[in-house]
């Protein structure tokens, strides 16, 4: 090899030597690191300025809560809750509930209780595990601000258990805490009225096997621990037939009804279970 035909570099020395015997030249690989290790450092600094600082992909995915339930947010379209909510928030009107027009903050807390498995849900759980608080609360604003759907069914007098309930069996009125149309008493007693029997039922069910425990203090515990299988099928199926709006200045707006039910002993019996 001809040593004049390694080019030095910004007038240093040749990258080679003689090894002493007037044999071939050898390249000095010290050398060649030393002069390559800057190289890579500035490109290892380019390729960091330029990408993103963000999860750029993710926030677009979850700028607003109407994203996230139209597209799923990151989780994706599978997760996507208009599938089953509709596009009205509505339900399915069999065993999906409505959601529109449902308290931001109760909705809040059922998305939070379904990723940290205090509602437990084979459905639910998965979903509500890939949003954020702030997804969350963009969802619950969503559905919160969306009309209710007119209700499509003509509702009868209210079973007297949903009235006055059962006083001798430790059976609460739901009309204390939720109305006596259903609409609810403020934002801690959510509205339950135009819900599908089915999901109702369900629910119900659940809250008095304890298989869901997410209820303050153990309201619902309580409130359901003397109910029948008839008397809550008979709930469930007045409450589908329930108008879904409250009329205008109503009780179920009204922030005053809302303390005064809490302070209603039915609000407030039974001391806290474990895991609820």
């Amino acid at each position: 090899m001809n040593p004049s035909a390694i080019l030095p570099l910004s007038g240093d020395k040749p990258p080679f030597h003689r090894d002493g015997s007037g044999g071939t030249a050898k390249v000095d690989r010290c050398w060649f690191g030393v002069r390559l290790i800057p190289a890579f450092l500035a490109l290892a600094a380019a390729a960091t300025a330029c990408s993103p600082a963000t999860n750029r992909t993710g926030e677009t995915f979850t700028a607003t809560g109407e994203i996230i339930a139209m597209g799923g947010g990151e989780g994706g379209p599978a997760n996507a809750c208009f599938s089953c909510h509709g596009l009205d928030g509505g339900g399915d009107g069999v065993s999906v509930p409505r959601l529109a027009g449902l308290d931001a903050g109760y909705l809040q807390k059922q998305l939070s209780d379904y990723a940290e498995n205090r509602r437990a849900d084979p459905v639910m759980t998965p979903i509500a595990r890939w949003l954020d608080d702030g997804d969350q609360r963009a969802i619950a604003a969503w559905y919160a601000a969306m009309p209710p759907p007119p209700s499509t069914l003509r509702a009868a007098a209210p079973p007297d258990i949903y009235l006055n309930g059962g006083p001798a069996r430790g059976a609460t009125a739901c009309a204390s805490c939720h109305g006596a149309d259903g609409q609810g008493l403020g934002a801690g007693n959510p509205a339950i009225s135009g819900q599908p029997a089915a999901y109702t039922l369900e629910q119900l069910r659940r809250w008095k096997t304890a298989e869901r425990r997410n209820d303050p203090r153990g309201v619902m515990a309580d409130a359901v621990a003397g109910l029948s299988e008839a008397e809550m099928r008979s709930i469930a199926v007045w409450l589908e037939g329930a108008p879904n709006a409250p009329p205008p200045a109503s009780d179920a707006a009204s922030a005053s009804a809302a303390g005064a039910a809490a302070a209603r002993p039915e609000a407030s019996r039974g001391a806290r279970r474990p895991g609820r």
